[in-house]
Protein backbone atom coordinates (compact mmCIF):
# COMPACT_ATOMS: atom_id res chain seq x y z
CA UNK A 1 0.00 0.00 0.00
CA UNK A 2 2.74 2.42 0.98
CA UNK A 3 4.72 1.99 -2.56
CA UNK A 4 1.34 2.28 -4.25
CA UNK A 5 0.85 5.51 -2.36
CA UNK A 6 4.41 6.48 -3.24
CA UNK A 7 3.97 6.33 -6.73
CA UNK A 8 0.49 7.70 -7.50
CA UNK A 9 1.03 10.69 -4.97
CA UNK A 10 4.90 11.35 -7.38
CA UNK A 11 2.33 11.32 -10.66
CA UNK A 12 -0.21 13.72 -9.14
CA UNK A 13 3.30 16.07 -8.34
CA UNK A 14 3.57 15.99 -12.36
CA UNK A 15 -0.01 17.09 -13.12
CA UNK A 16 0.29 20.07 -10.76
CA UNK A 17 -1.81 17.93 -7.92
CA UNK A 18 -1.15 17.58 -4.35
CA UNK A 19 -4.36 16.11 -2.61
CA UNK A 20 -3.27 13.86 -0.21
CA UNK A 21 -3.51 10.41 -1.08
CA UNK A 22 -3.58 9.39 2.50
CA UNK A 23 -7.02 10.98 2.90
CA UNK A 24 -8.66 8.61 0.05
CA UNK A 25 -10.24 5.82 -0.27
CA UNK A 26 -8.64 3.19 -2.13
CA UNK A 27 -11.44 2.96 -4.69
CA UNK A 28 -10.88 6.83 -5.70
CA UNK A 29 -6.99 6.49 -6.07
CA UNK A 30 -7.40 4.32 -8.73
CA UNK A 31 -10.17 6.36 -10.41
CA UNK A 32 -7.38 9.34 -10.35
CA UNK A 33 -4.64 6.91 -11.96
CA UNK A 34 -7.06 5.78 -14.50
CA UNK A 35 -7.81 9.11 -15.61
CA UNK A 36 -4.53 10.33 -15.66
CA UNK A 37 -3.03 7.27 -18.20
CA UNK A 38 -5.84 7.64 -20.31
CA UNK A 39 -5.23 11.72 -20.86
CA UNK A 40 -1.87 10.82 -21.26
CA UNK A 41 -2.58 8.61 -24.18
CA UNK A 42 -4.01 11.62 -26.21
CA UNK A 43 -1.50 14.12 -24.93
CA UNK A 44 0.37 15.05 -28.45
CA UNK A 45 3.85 13.21 -28.79
CA UNK A 46 7.50 15.08 -28.59
CA UNK A 47 7.70 14.01 -32.04
CA UNK A 48 4.23 15.56 -33.36
CA UNK A 49 5.13 19.19 -31.48
CA UNK A 50 8.30 19.17 -33.04
CA UNK A 51 7.49 18.52 -36.75
CA UNK A 52 7.16 22.25 -37.57
CA UNK A 53 10.12 23.39 -36.16
CA UNK A 54 12.55 20.49 -37.78
CA UNK A 55 10.78 21.45 -41.12
CA UNK A 56 11.90 25.16 -40.27
CA UNK A 57 15.49 24.12 -38.94
CA UNK A 58 15.84 21.75 -41.78
CA UNK A 59 14.69 23.96 -44.71
CA UNK A 60 18.11 26.40 -44.88
CA UNK A 61 20.10 23.05 -46.02
CA UNK A 62 17.56 22.23 -48.52
CA UNK A 63 18.94 22.95 -52.30
CA UNK A 64 17.98 22.54 -56.15
CA UNK A 65 20.22 20.76 -58.62
CA UNK A 66 19.52 22.36 -62.29
CA UNK A 67 21.43 22.34 -65.40
CA UNK A 68 22.67 25.99 -65.94
CA UNK A 69 22.60 27.42 -69.68
CA UNK A 70 23.62 31.18 -69.62
CA UNK A 71 22.60 31.41 -73.09
CA UNK A 72 19.04 29.17 -72.96
CA UNK A 73 16.23 30.68 -72.38
CA UNK A 74 15.29 29.89 -69.15
CA UNK A 75 19.03 29.64 -68.06
CA UNK A 76 18.32 26.93 -65.23
CA UNK A 77 16.61 23.80 -66.05
CA UNK A 78 15.28 22.12 -62.51
CA UNK A 79 16.24 18.69 -62.06
CA UNK A 80 16.05 17.32 -58.39
CA UNK A 81 16.46 18.09 -55.02
CA UNK A 82 19.20 17.61 -52.09
CA UNK A 83 20.62 18.62 -48.86
CA UNK A 84 23.95 19.98 -47.50
CA UNK A 85 25.94 17.98 -44.89
CA UNK A 86 29.45 17.59 -43.71
CA UNK A 87 31.33 20.85 -43.12
CA UNK A 88 28.73 23.23 -45.40
CA UNK A 89 30.00 22.90 -48.55
CA UNK A 90 28.52 19.25 -49.45
CA UNK A 91 25.54 18.43 -51.12
CA UNK A 92 23.92 15.20 -51.27
CA UNK A 93 21.43 14.49 -54.46
CA UNK A 94 21.19 11.19 -56.22
CA UNK A 95 23.85 9.89 -58.96
CA UNK A 96 20.77 9.62 -61.75
CA UNK A 97 20.16 13.29 -61.11
CA UNK A 98 23.52 14.18 -62.59
CA UNK A 99 24.37 11.09 -64.55
CA UNK A 100 24.12 12.79 -67.87
CA UNK A 101 26.92 14.89 -69.31
CA UNK A 102 26.19 18.57 -69.31
CA UNK A 103 27.03 19.52 -73.06
CA UNK A 104 29.98 21.53 -72.45
CA UNK A 105 29.63 23.05 -76.11
CA UNK A 106 26.60 24.98 -74.69
CA UNK A 107 28.08 26.29 -71.84
CA UNK A 108 26.03 23.56 -69.59
CA UNK A 109 26.89 23.05 -66.27
CA UNK A 110 25.13 21.45 -63.32
CA UNK A 111 24.82 23.73 -60.40
CA UNK A 112 23.42 24.07 -56.94
CA UNK A 113 20.84 26.55 -56.37
CA UNK A 114 20.29 27.61 -52.50
CA UNK A 115 17.52 29.68 -51.27
CA UNK A 116 14.34 29.90 -51.87
CA UNK A 117 11.51 31.70 -54.17
CA UNK A 118 11.69 33.51 -56.93
CA UNK A 119 15.83 34.50 -56.70
CA UNK A 120 17.87 31.24 -55.99
CA UNK A 121 21.57 31.56 -55.32
CA UNK A 122 23.55 30.05 -57.91
CA UNK A 123 26.97 27.89 -56.78
CA UNK A 124 28.96 26.65 -59.19
CA UNK A 125 30.34 22.14 -58.97
CA UNK A 126 34.06 22.11 -57.58
CA UNK A 127 33.84 18.40 -57.50
CA UNK A 128 31.42 15.39 -57.89
CA UNK A 129 31.87 12.38 -56.62
CA UNK A 130 29.23 9.30 -56.56
CA UNK A 131 28.20 6.02 -56.09
CA UNK A 132 25.80 4.53 -59.03
CA UNK A 133 25.50 1.41 -57.32
CA UNK A 134 23.15 2.85 -54.61
CA UNK A 135 22.55 6.27 -56.72
CA UNK A 136 24.05 8.63 -54.60
CA UNK A 137 25.93 11.43 -55.53
CA UNK A 138 27.85 14.17 -53.33
CA UNK A 139 28.25 17.79 -55.30
CA UNK A 140 31.15 20.16 -53.44
CA UNK A 141 30.76 23.73 -53.86
CA UNK A 142 32.81 27.02 -52.26
CA UNK A 143 30.58 28.38 -49.99
CA UNK A 144 29.43 27.10 -46.61
CA UNK A 145 25.84 26.43 -46.38
CA UNK A 146 24.00 25.01 -43.08
CA UNK A 147 24.30 21.63 -43.00
CA UNK A 148 21.95 19.04 -41.73
CA UNK A 149 23.22 16.13 -39.17
CA UNK A 150 22.69 12.41 -40.76
CA UNK A 151 22.04 9.64 -38.40
CA UNK A 152 24.42 6.29 -37.60
CA UNK A 153 24.91 4.00 -40.62
CA UNK A 154 22.40 1.41 -39.44
CA UNK A 155 19.31 0.38 -40.48
CA UNK A 156 15.92 2.50 -38.82
CA UNK A 157 13.25 -0.03 -37.31
CA UNK A 158 10.14 -0.31 -39.36
CA UNK A 159 7.41 2.00 -38.13
CA UNK A 160 9.20 5.02 -37.62
CA UNK A 161 7.78 8.18 -38.06
CA UNK A 162 9.43 9.80 -41.14
CA UNK A 163 9.52 13.03 -43.35
CA UNK A 164 10.75 14.22 -46.33
CA UNK A 165 11.54 17.94 -47.51
CA UNK A 166 12.69 18.73 -51.37
CA UNK A 167 11.39 20.20 -54.66
CA UNK A 168 8.33 18.29 -55.94
CA UNK A 169 7.69 18.77 -59.44
CA UNK A 170 10.21 22.30 -60.03
CA UNK A 171 9.54 23.01 -63.07
CA UNK A 172 5.92 23.65 -62.48
CA UNK A 173 6.42 24.96 -58.22
CA UNK A 174 9.28 26.59 -58.57
CA UNK A 175 11.52 26.90 -55.81
CA UNK A 176 9.23 26.11 -52.89
CA UNK A 177 10.33 23.38 -50.31
CA UNK A 178 7.71 20.90 -49.47
CA UNK A 179 7.74 18.41 -46.65
CA UNK A 180 5.61 14.97 -46.51
CA UNK A 181 4.87 12.67 -43.87
CA UNK A 182 6.58 9.01 -44.56
CA UNK A 183 5.89 6.07 -42.03
CA UNK A 184 9.03 3.29 -43.19
CA UNK A 185 6.88 0.79 -44.25
CA UNK A 186 9.74 -2.23 -44.92
CA UNK A 187 13.37 -2.96 -45.73
CA UNK A 188 13.58 -4.70 -48.81
CA UNK A 189 15.42 -5.47 -51.71
CA UNK A 190 15.96 -2.65 -54.20
CA UNK A 191 14.67 -5.15 -57.01
CA UNK A 192 10.93 -4.34 -57.68
CA UNK A 193 9.01 -7.42 -58.90
CA UNK A 194 8.06 -7.11 -63.12
CA UNK A 195 5.55 -8.15 -64.50
CA UNK A 196 6.88 -10.25 -67.04
CA UNK A 197 10.63 -10.68 -68.41
CA UNK A 198 10.64 -8.30 -71.03
CA UNK A 199 10.10 -5.36 -67.99
CA UNK A 200 13.67 -6.62 -67.08
CA UNK A 201 16.39 -4.37 -67.64
CA UNK A 202 20.51 -5.09 -67.50
CA UNK A 203 20.14 -2.96 -64.10
CA UNK A 204 17.30 -4.81 -62.56
CA UNK A 205 19.09 -8.07 -63.47
CA UNK A 206 22.51 -7.07 -62.01
CA UNK A 207 20.68 -5.78 -58.80
CA UNK A 208 18.57 -9.33 -58.31
CA UNK A 209 22.25 -11.05 -58.70
CA UNK A 210 23.33 -8.79 -55.64
CA UNK A 211 20.42 -6.64 -54.48
CA UNK A 212 21.06 -4.30 -51.21
CA UNK A 213 18.46 -3.27 -48.89
CA UNK A 214 16.73 0.28 -49.12
CA UNK A 215 13.53 1.57 -47.57
CA UNK A 216 9.93 1.58 -48.71
CA UNK A 217 7.90 4.36 -47.36
CA UNK A 218 4.13 4.69 -46.80
CA UNK A 219 4.34 8.55 -48.29
CA UNK A 220 4.12 9.91 -51.86
CA UNK A 221 7.04 10.97 -53.31
CA UNK A 222 6.68 12.69 -57.32
CA UNK A 223 9.34 14.28 -59.99
CA UNK A 224 11.59 16.20 -58.45
CA UNK A 225 11.69 14.72 -55.26
CA UNK A 226 14.84 12.73 -56.39
CA UNK A 227 17.66 13.62 -53.63
CA UNK A 228 15.29 14.60 -50.65
CA UNK A 229 16.28 14.34 -47.19
CA UNK A 230 14.43 11.95 -45.21
CA UNK A 231 14.20 12.34 -41.48
CA UNK A 232 13.61 11.23 -38.45
CA UNK A 233 10.60 13.30 -37.03
CA UNK A 234 11.56 13.04 -33.43
CA UNK A 235 14.92 14.09 -33.32
CA UNK A 236 15.73 15.62 -37.30
CA UNK A 237 18.27 13.06 -38.10
CA UNK A 238 18.55 12.63 -41.84
CA UNK A 239 18.28 8.21 -42.22
CA UNK A 240 17.88 7.98 -46.64
CA UNK A 241 17.91 9.94 -49.67
CA UNK A 242 14.38 9.86 -51.37
CA UNK A 243 15.33 8.23 -55.24
CA UNK A 244 12.35 6.55 -56.37
CA UNK A 245 8.18 5.98 -56.75
CA UNK A 246 6.57 2.69 -57.31
CA UNK A 247 4.76 3.43 -60.84
CA UNK A 248 1.84 2.02 -60.68
CA UNK A 249 0.21 2.34 -64.47
CA UNK A 250 2.88 4.45 -66.52
CA UNK A 251 5.00 7.42 -66.19
CA UNK A 252 2.82 9.24 -66.86
CA UNK A 253 0.31 8.87 -64.81
CA UNK A 254 2.97 9.91 -61.72
CA UNK A 255 1.20 12.91 -61.25
CA UNK A 256 -2.40 12.07 -61.88
CA UNK A 257 -2.64 8.49 -60.14
CA UNK A 258 0.26 7.86 -58.08
CA UNK A 259 0.78 4.91 -56.06
CA UNK A 260 1.66 6.05 -52.77
CA UNK A 261 4.94 3.81 -52.29
CA UNK A 262 8.37 5.70 -52.00
CA UNK A 263 11.88 4.50 -52.08
CA UNK A 264 14.92 5.68 -50.37
CA UNK A 265 18.70 4.95 -49.92
CA UNK A 266 19.69 4.30 -46.25
CA UNK A 267 22.46 7.03 -45.44
CA UNK A 268 24.81 4.32 -44.18
CA UNK A 269 25.77 4.06 -47.80
CA UNK A 270 25.91 7.93 -47.67
CA UNK A 271 28.23 7.30 -45.23
CA UNK A 272 30.51 5.00 -47.12
CA UNK A 273 31.08 7.88 -49.87
CA UNK A 274 31.45 10.27 -47.88
CA UNK A 275 34.71 8.52 -45.94
CA UNK A 276 36.01 8.55 -49.49
CA UNK A 277 36.20 12.29 -49.24
CA UNK A 278 39.82 13.80 -48.02
CA UNK A 279 39.17 16.72 -45.66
Amino acid sequence: MYQFDKDANSILVQYGLSLPLMELSKHSRWVILVKLLILNMFIPTHAANDLPALIAKVKPSVVAIALYNPTAAPRLKLLGSGFVTGPGNLVVTNFHVVSTPADITKNEAYVVLSGHGQQPRIHPIKQTRTDARHDLAVLEIDEKLPPVKLAEAVYIAEGTELAFTGYPITGVLGLYPATHRALLSAVTPIVIPADHSQALSAASLRQMRDPFLIYQLDGTAYPGNSGSMLYRQDNGEVVGIINMVLIKKSKEAVLSDPSGISYAIPVKHLHQLLQQIQP
